[in-house]
């Protein structure tokens, strides 16, 4: 089997093996790592949204590589609502999951050994994703100075002649941070005069952070570099078991049209999405308010709870973001490792900040979703370690 495309290891970490031996013997874990919301009591499809799967148009098959086009008006309407980023059902292309739609894209824009840029720190995704398709990864770097700031001089340093994409995510996970206008104009400026194109994973861009009840920035509109805006059901409608996302092309007109022709042939190849969920697509996004409403509620909750016991506890800071579903939170400084001590010592499950290649020591970060009286015993039981 080959070797250079697959993981070498596949061991589980400390953390995990920890936790497999605590659970074993019985313990009971308050797990801040918790990132599906259907497991907390805040899923969005209900019965209705469930009993659109039966539309009786399900049990024909006529496939589109793109996605069935009401599917397609559907979320046009959705970004017509969020943002008034008018968008054509004609450039939208819907996939699996928003892991499937980085794979078409890095199939769409990289040869073998071409490289993308991502940031640093983020979520430990991109280079697996990369590795199957034999393409490099390299970083540019997020620095934390009383808020998450782009490195613009990193980024440019970066850019070799086989950078074909710059990854931003936004909110990033897990730093919930967002690129400011000045800082993204920097990035358009140097992909526009390469040709690089601009990937923007926009996936938790419907929840920012209390005072702000409004969504997030999204680069769909005019754009001076070739840009994909991914997102989906998991994270807008809370609905991850349904496997909807999509790719939405913005840019220039013939950059656009070209990457179009090229990506619905890419599709046309898997054509994974089932008929049932997008044929009942207007219906779950129609249901993405309650759900979110539920959700901000919750964030809102959670992460006051956070920065209180935070601002109390000697050591302890959440640091500054501006959306998303976790938190990083500084902790006291100590000889060990923060995350093992608090599931050895505490049985609080945390991930810590070197999963994500957060560079602060001793940062952890926590999931924004449990209910909030196990966040609030967790975060308690985290306070109180000596």
């Amino acid at each position: 089997m080959p070797d250079r495309r697959l993981p070498s290891e596949f061991t589980p970490n400390e953390i995990t093996a920890l936790l497999t031996r605590k659970r074993g013997e019985g313990a009971r874990i308050l797990d801040l790592t918790e990132s599906n919301p259907t497991r907390v009591g805040l899923g969005g499809a209900g019965a209705a949204e469930l009993q659109a799967l039966a539309n009786v148009g399900g049990a024909r098959y006529e496939p589109d590589p793109r996605g069935l086009h009401g599917a397609r008006e559907a979320v046009a309407r959705y970004y017509a609502e969020r943002a008034a980023a008018p968008i054509s059902p004609n450039d939208l292309v819907l996939v699996s999951s928003t892991s499937e739609a980085y794979a078409h894209l890095f199939r769409l824009l990289c040869e073998p050994g071409d490289e993308i840029l991502v940031p640093r720190p983020s979520y430990p995704l991109f280079e697996p994703l990369a590795a199957l398709e034999d393409v490099r990864v390299e970083h540019y770097r997020l620095a934390y100075h009383e808020r998450w700031r782009l490195d613009v001089d990193s980024v440019e340093a970066a850019l070799s002649p086989r950078v074909r994409a710059v990854i931003l995510v936004q909110p990033n996970n897990p730093t919930g941070s967002c690129l400011s206008r000045d800082e993204f104009e920097a990035v358009e400026t140097l992909c526009a005069e390469r040709g690089i194109a601009i990937i923007s994973d926009e996936v938790f861009g419907d929840f920012s952070w209390p005072p702000s009840a409004s969504p997030l920035p999204t680069l769909l509109g005019e754009r001076r570099a070739l840009t994909f805006v991914l997102s989906g059901l998991s994270k807008v409608c809370g609905m991850p078991q349904l496997k909807l996302a999509w790719i939405a092309l913005a840019g220039p007109a013939p950059a656009r049209k070209d990457a179009m022709r090229r990506l619905e042939w890419i599709a046309d190849l898997f054509l994974s999405v089932s008929t049932p969920v997008q044929l009942a697509l207007p219906l779950l996004l129609q249901a993405r308010r309650p759900f979110q409403a539920a959700m901000r509620s919750r964030l809102e909750r959670n992460l006051a709870r956070l920065r209180a016991h935070a601002a109390a506890s000697p050591g302890f800071r959440v640091l500054a973001a501006e959306g998303g579903w976790s938190a990083v939170l500084a902790t006291p400084a100590r000889a060990g490792d923060f995350a093992m001590e608090a599931l050895s010592r505490a049985d609080v499950l945390l991930h810590p900040g070197y999963f994500y290649d957060v560079a602060q020591d001793g940062c952890v970060v926590v999931s924004l979703l449990p209910d909030p009286a196990v966040f609030e015993e967790a975060v308690s039981r985290l306070v109180s370690l000596p």
